[in-house]
Order: structure tokens, then C-alpha cells, then sequence
């Protein structure tokens, strides 16, 4: 325990020391602690292994002291030099009767007791013995004097963050609120982009049905430029067969002029 106080202290002066953490230490008795560490005001000794109290140094601003997961069964009388206490844990440790109680009735600021797992608990009506005996007492094993739960400080963060949760939700409920403004104002004022992209489409539709109608104009100027070509075929197929006949009378013409030269030989 005394390696343990000195590694605590951290070179610090020991009357300028608040809160000195022992927990897990290992030892029978209270040794290295002494009536020096008059500054401190939490002491924490959790499952160190402590059979008594008996050397236990006088702490005038001691508030709050752990002594939880040890095996004391006796001599609270020592913790008497610390009369501002405020806050013991007495938890799992072989506290069997309410008479090794009855030194907790000098401190006269004792708020919070914690006795769970020890045997004293099964004595019949223990909680309101316990409450009789010590009446500046508002919480014995996490429970008041009607069976109320202490708040612990994970219970105030949640409210806090509980707070803080429906500011958030009404912050949004306003950001909402200045969305519909917004809608409201373009309803009335200005025009909106869906109003502007149906006029374009409308514009669109427009041109389309004038390429249409061009369309159809094209379709009658091709129809007659094809029956002109055909006309001019037809043309051309009677000049070529008229041609032909011309050549042939030639053809005959030429036979029968060879024909009167031989029978004119």
C-alpha cells in the first residue's frame, strides 16, 4: 500500500491532495496513509483485502470513502476522525449484525450508505432500522426511505441529452416551418421551375408540328418530281421506238435497191 500512496501522490505535496485512488492495492491494514493528507476529500480503497480499520489517519475533509469488496466485520469506530463524511460504501464486505452500525450514528452529514451483500442486511426491518438510527441518511443501497432509486450521473446525462434531443426536433420543425414560407412565396410571387420546363416543352411540341407540316409539303414535291421522271421516260421510250421503225424502212429500202442492181447486171 505505501508503493501504491507514493506512485499516487505524483510528487505532490500530501496536504494538497484531494482524491487518492487505492483500489486493488492488497493489504490486511492501513499503512503509508497518515493524518497529513489533510486535504483530501475522496478516498477510494476497493478491494484491497482490509480485516480492519485500526490505523485508519484522521481526515478533518473527508467526504466520500470506498471500502467496498474488503473483509471488515467490525471497527468503524475508527473512521470517527472524519467528521464530514458524507458518502460510505460499505458493500460485500462481513458486516453481520446492526450493533457494528452504531458508530455511523457520529456522523451527522452521512447522506449515502451502500451495505449491500453484507449479512446485516437479512435482519428484519433493516431499512427502517437503518433510517431510524441514522437520520441525516437519504439513501441506503441505492434506495430512499420509500423505496425511490437515487439518480445516478448516467440518469442526468440522459436528461440532458434528453433536452438537447427535443431542442434538435424543434429546431427541425422550424426548418419546416421556413420550407412551406418558401413554397408559399414562390406560389405567389415567382414562377416556378416546373412552369418554366412545361413552356419549353410546349415550345418543343410547337416546332415539331411545323417540321411536320413541312414534312408534307416535301412528300407532294417528291411525288412530282417522280412523275415527271416518268413522264420523261415515256418520251424517251417513243422516240426510241420510232427510231427503230426508221431504221428498219431504211434496212428495207437499202434490200430493195440491191436487188434491182443485181437485175440490172
Amino acid at each position: 500500500m505505501e508503493k501504491r500512496i507514493e506512485l499516487e501522490r505524483r510528487a505532490r505535496k500530501v496536504n494538497q491532495i484531494t482524491e487518492l485512488n487505492l483500489d486493488n492495492c492488497r493489504s490486511t491494514s492501513i499503512v503509508g496513509l497518515t493524518d497529513e493528507y489533510t486535504a483530501l476529500e475522496s478516498l477510494s480503497l476497493i478491494n484491497v483485502g482490509l480485516t480492519t480499520l485500526k490505523g485508519f489517519p484522521k481526515l478533518p475533509n473527508l467526504k466520500k470513502l470506498e471500502l467496498s469488496d474488503n473483509r471488515i466485520s467490525s471497527g468503524l469506530n475508527y473512521l470517527t476522525t472524519s467528521p464530514k463524511l458524507q458518502y460510505l460504501n460499505l458493500s460485500g464486505n462481513k458486516i453481520k449484525d446492526l450493533e457494528t452500525l452504531k458508530p455511523l450514528e457520529e456522523f451527522k452529514n452521512l447522506a449515502v450508505l451502500d451495505l449491500f451483500n453484507n449479512d446485516a442486511t437479512q435482519v428484519d426491518n433493516y431499512r427502517e432500522k437503518i433510517f431510524k438510527m441514522l437520520p441525516s441518511l437519504n439513501f441506503l443501497d441505492g434506495f430512499d426511505c420509500n423505496d425511490e432509486e437515487a439518480q445516478s450521473e448516467g440518469d442526468d446525462d440522459d436528461e440532458v441529452n434528453g433536452n438537447d434531443s427535443e431542442e434538435e426536433v424543434s429546431g427541425d420543425d422550424d426548418d419546416e416551418e421556413g420550407d412551406s414560407d418558401d413554397s408559399d412565396e414562390e406560389d405567389n410571387g415567382e414562377v416556378s421551375l416546373s412552369e418554366v420546363y412545361n413552356d419549353d416543352l410546349e415550345e418543343d411540341n410547337s416546332d415539331w408540328e411545323g417540321e411536320g407540316e413541312g414534312g408534307e409539303d416535301d412528300e407532294d414535291e417528291d411525288s412530282d418530281i417522280d412523275d415527271a421522271d416518268g413522264d420523261a421516260n415515256e418520251s424517251a421510250a417513243s422516240v426510241n421506238a420510232k427510231d427503230g421503225k426508221d431504221g428498219e424502212k431504211a434496212g428495207d429500202d437499202s434490200q430493195a435497191r440491191g436487188k434491182k442492181r443485181k437485175h440490172d447486171g
